[in-house]
C-alpha cells in the first residue's frame, strides 16, 4: 500500500528531532513528526557562544526541540537551530509533542475497545484531529465539555467510551458547561428582577475554588449561562446551584423560569 509523502515543516516551525549521528561540525536528526526527514544542526546553531566539544551539548537518540532555518529545495533535509529555541518555548513545544503521542495511544486503546480495524482506528483519528486540530485537542475537549464532540458533528457507538477514555486520561485545565435560559415575567420591574436573578448566578463564582459563572443576553427570553470549573463534579454542583438560584428569583416575583443544559 503506498503512502502519500510527508511535507516537510515550514521555516520558523519548532520541531521534535531525536539526534542520530554526532559529528565535529554538527549534528544529524531525524524529525519525529515528519518521516523520511531528516534535519541538520551546525556547530554554530547549537549553542550561543563558542562550542569547545560538541559532545557536551547533543548526544545520540537525544530528543531535541529545534527551529527550522532553511529547507532544502527537495524538502528532504533541514537546516536547524538548537540556540534559537528558548527554554520555555523548549518545554511547551515538547509538552505538545508528549500530548499528541499520548493522544495517539488512547486512540489506540479506543479502538481496541470498539473493535475499530487498524485503517478505521487511523481514519478516525485524522478525522478528529482536521476538527480539532490535533488529536489530544479532541479528547482535552471531551473531557471539558459534554456534547463537544457532537456540537462539532460527530456520531456514533464509539462517542460514550470515547469521552469515558478522555474523563479518566485527560486532566483539562477546566470543565465548562453551557445552557440557557428562559425567563420571564410580566411586571413592570421585570427587567430588574431578570438582572438580580442573573447576578445571583454570577455571585456562585469563587477566585479561591478556581469557579467561575457568567451570564449572557441572548434576545428575549433567552439567556446563556456559562460556567467554569476544576471538574466535572463541581460544575454539576454549581450548575445546579446557578440554575436553582435564578428559578427561584424569578419564581419569588412572579415569573417564570427554566434552565436547559446545551
Amino acid at each position: 500500500m503506498s503512502t502519500n509523502p510527508v511535507a516537510p515543516p515550514d521555516e520558523g516551525e519548532l520541531v521534535v528531532a531525536t539526534v542520530k549521528n554526532v559529528k565535529q561540525n554538527g549534528a544529524y536528526v531525524d524529525l519525529d513528526e515528519f518521516p523520511g526527514i531528516e534535519g541538520f544542526i551546525f556547530i554554530g546553531e547549537i549553542a550561543s557562544g563558542w562550542v569547545k566539544n560538541i559532545r557536551g551539548f547533543v548526544r545520540e537518540g537525544q530528543r531535541l526541540i529545534c527551529k527550522v532555518m532553511r529547507t532544502r529545495k527537495d524538502g528532504s533535509s533541514l537546516e536547524l537551530s538548537l540556540k534559537s529555541v528558548s527554554e520555555e518555548r523548549r518545554r511547551a513545544r515538547l509538552q505538545e509533542w508528549k500530548n499528541e503521542q499520548r493522544a495517539h495511544q488512547l486512540l489506540k486503546v479506543l479502538g481496541e475497545k470498539v473493535s475499530w480495524s487498524p485503517e478505521q482506528t487511523q481514519e478516525q483519528g485524522h478525522e478528529l484531529i482536521d476538527a480539532f486540530g490535533t488529536l489530544y485537542a479532541a479528547f482535552e475537549e471531551a473531557a471539558m465539555q459534554e456534547g463537544g464532540l457532537t456540537n462539532a458533528g460527530f456520531e456514533g457507538d464509539w462517542i460514550a467510551p470515547f469521552i469515558e477514555i478522555a474523563i479518566e486520561n485527560i486532566i483539562p485545565p477546566f470543565v465548562e458547561l453551557r445552557g440557557i435560559l428562559t425567563l420571564s415575567i410580566n411586571n413592570t420591574q421585570g427587567v430588574t428582577v431578570i438582572r438580580e436573578a442573573l447576578l445571583s448566578a454570577e455571585s456562585l463564582s469563587n477566585t479561591e475554588e478556581e469557579t467561575e459563572v457568567k451570564c449572557f443576553y441572548d434576545g428575549a427570553p433567552s439567556y446563556r449561562l456559562e460556567l467554569r470549573a476544576p471538574d466535572f463534579k463541581i460544575a454539576e454542583s454549581l450548575w445546579d446551584q446557578a440554575t436553582r438560584s435564578v428559578i427561584d428569583h424569578m419564581v419569588a416575583a412572579g415569573g417564570e423560569a427554566n434552565a436547559e443544559r446545551e
